[in-house]
């Protein structure tokens, strides 16, 4: 049966194709400071870049370990999505009242709520969240749309931000999901999984450290004093939350139609828009 038959699943992938060629959460901010966000980042000290990159590593090692395990594992309940982008703002709020410094303090609080939001997003789909391989595509929507080099587009669309990560890194996640399947995921052993986990919070805080020290520079661009860290954090919960809709659509389209199919009719609902 094809995608294009079921009314459905149709308007479902036209709804993840608007969401994930939306523009970049980097064009998103510069289009709120009216100001180039490529600016400010290389004003930025190498040594805070690298600092943030690290601490972006750190932040979601603990995001993808805190935020699945404090949601009911109720798949197709309903998103809490306002909620979740309330608890970021007043991270944000709070993370800019302190200053920059405080920001290092805030990051993985942020990004645990942001995690959590995908992750709920995910449940809403009816992925379970006792599934490794529901993990890992958490994780993995933190690189999309992640290292963008327009500043009105996505970088390179969907299909091709997911193909950032290396042929091993995709060949482990199949393994992964393969194993769930015949043995499953709670007979792993801890340093198993965080051994498997660790190769791809690598190749995805890669990416996301672009955004965060993208969102760094913003909040110390003196025109855009009044634009606060809870507006910042709001937008990139609600920026990360549309992501993970489309993304866990496009997972549930593929499983039930096959990767190929997904992909071929995601390319010609883009071609027509």
């Amino acid at each position: 049966m094809s995608i294009s038959d079921n009314i459905n699943d149709y308007n479902s992938l036209k709804t993840a194709v608007k969401l994930l060629e939306s523009p970049s959460i980097t064009a998103k901010i510069s289009n709120i400071i009216s100001f180039p966000i490529e600016g400010a980042v290389k004003k930025l000290p190498k040594s805070v870049t690298k600092k943030i990159n690290g601490a972006v590593q750190v932040a979601l090692y603990k995001a993808a370990d805190v935020a699945l395990w404090s949601i009911d594992n109720q798949p197709h309940k309903s998103a809490s999505t306002k909620l979740h982008k309330l608890y970021a703002a007043t991270s944000g709020a709070l993370g800019g009242a302190f200053g920059f410094t405080s920001l290092f303090i805030e990051l993985p609080i942020s990004t645990t709520i942001m995690m959590r939001a995908v992750a709920d997003v995910a449940r809403s789909e009816g992925f379970d969240l006792n599934d490794l391989s529901t993990k890992v595509a958490c994780i993995e929507v933190f690189a999309i749309g992640g290292n963008n080099s327009k500043d009105d587009t996505t970088e390179t669309g969907y299909y091709l931000s997911r193909s950032f990560m290396t042929e091993s890194i995709r060949q482990l996640s199949k393994e992964l999901a393969e194993m769930a399947a015949k043995q499953g995921a709670n007979k792993f052993s801890p340093t198993q999984t965080g051994k498997w986990l660790a190769k791809i919070i690598e190749k995805v805080a890669s990416r996301f450290g672009v955004v965060i020290t993208n969102k760094f520079a913003a909040q110390v661009v003196p025109v855009i004093g009044a634009l606060s860290g809870a507006t910042l954090n709001t937008l990139f919960t609600h920026f990360y939350q549309d992501i993970a809709r489309g993304h866990f659509i496009i997972k549930r389209l593929e499983n039930q139609y096959g990767y190929e199919q997904v992909k071929e009719e995601y390319q010609k609902i883009l071609n027509k828009s």
